[in-house]
């Protein structure tokens, strides 16, 4: 492909330079056109194709991972495609963005990993260690600057310790979407609605709604669901922040494009550990950064992420559910120092959420 489109665009600007008086404007234009989209083409993808190629007849290129992927949509294959990735996509933004930059200041609520121990709390300022900022470093592209960075901690102006509670049922069949739906059910009749069910994989999303949509039904608690109600994604999270008392069913999205202050949020559920899909873009980070370690970090940023949506200002209440015994201790990091964690059973979980919500309720009177 590469040989004939450089000769085919080579002869149009060959023909346009040597009998500029047997052409007319148009004719010109039409040829130069012509001659740019094939010299366009010829020298983007396709060169980048055969870059591509080259590297997979060997051990690859350093720093970067590639495979291929067919996309089907309702079942069927529509396309295939040979993907390229960095391992590490903070260099490129170190080198283009960072390095040439005057100064960058980089904020955000979940930079820290949280993985090492506890800050402590001073005066309106923490301390996290440097194994905490070593994930912030890393996704930033800070790590790879030749001068050291900045760091400033500050603590969250929200009592967490009397605003939220974080549940982990340890009795509940996950892997049954009745199971699961009748848990939601009692959950969420608890808090009066005002809750956002999220699902680690759209088939389970699938699975449960037909159960739960019918108990919701009986309660008469409006319930929402994405890749269910034909609406898009603003449209329900606007009908769900006007309905106080419905419910949302959705998936990673939902996590972190919602934002709802006030009662119409008091409950998250979470229908299992939200870990990394196991694609080939996780599994070559995984072999670089180390399995565990990798899937650890990713795991706690969603799960602080989707924390994150529940307590929005400083008289919001409410409870973050994990449907999912197998939680492990180690990845509670991910939530504020001073939550209360409790390992227990639905129904005893069912009264307490009841009495916390409640007293916030008589709160709010």
């Amino acid at each position: 492909l590469l040989s004939p489109l450089m000769t085919l665009a080579k002869q149009l600007e060959k023909k346009l330079d040597d009998h500029p008086e047997d052409l007319d404007s148009q004719t010109r234009i039409r040829l130069e056109g012509a001659a740019r989209s094939l010299m366009r083409r010829a020298s983007g993808p396709v060169s980048s194709w055969l870059l591509m190629l080259k590297d997979l007849s060997c051990e690859g290129r350093d720093g970067f991972v590639d495979w291929m992927q067919i996309s089907r949509i309702d079942g069927n294959d529509r396309d295939v495609g040979l993907f390229r990735h960095w391992l590490d996509p903070s260099r490129p933004f170190s080198e283009y963005v960072l390095e040439p930059a005057h100064g960058i200041a980089i904020t955000s609520a979940t930079l820290t990993d949280g993985a090492g121990p506890a800050p402590q709390p001073s005066a309106g300022l923490s301390d996290p260690s440097p194994q905490n900022w070593l994930m912030a470093k890393q996704l930033t592209g800070a790590a790879h600057l030749s001068t050291p960075c900045l760091v400033s901690s500050h603590n969250s102006p929200f009592e967490y310790g009397q605003q939220a509670k974080l549940f982990i049922i340890n009795d509940v069949a996950r892997d049954r979407a009745e199971a699961v739906a009748g848990a939601m059910s009692g959950l969420i009749g608890a808090s009066g609605g005002r809750a956002l069910a999220l699902f680690t994989s759209i088939q389970r999303l699938r699975s449960t709604w037909p159960y739960l949509s019918r108990k919701m039904a009986d309660k008469n608690i409006p319930l929402y669901a994405q890749h269910q109600d034909r609406m898009n994604l603003q449209t329900l999270l606007q009908l769900f922040k006007e309905d106080e008392t419905s419910v949302l069913m959705g998936t990673d999205a939902v996590r972190d494009g919602v934002d709802v202050p006030g009662p119409a949020l008091q409950m998250m559920i979470y229908d299992r550990v939200p870990g990394p899909r196991p694609d080939k873009l996780f599994q070559a980070r995984a072999d670089h950064w180390g399995r565990t370690e990798w899937t650890d970090r990713i795991t706690r940023m969603k799960l602080r992420q989707a924390f994150g949506r529940l307590i929005r200002r400083k008289d919001d209440k409410g409870v973050f559910v994990v449907l999912d015994s197998r939680m492990p201790t180690r990845l509670t990091d991910a939530f504020p120092a001073d939550v209360e964690i409790v390992r227990t059973g639905l129904q005893d979980a069912i009264f307490h959420i009841s009495d916390f919500l409640s007293n916030a309720d008589d709160g709010e009177k």
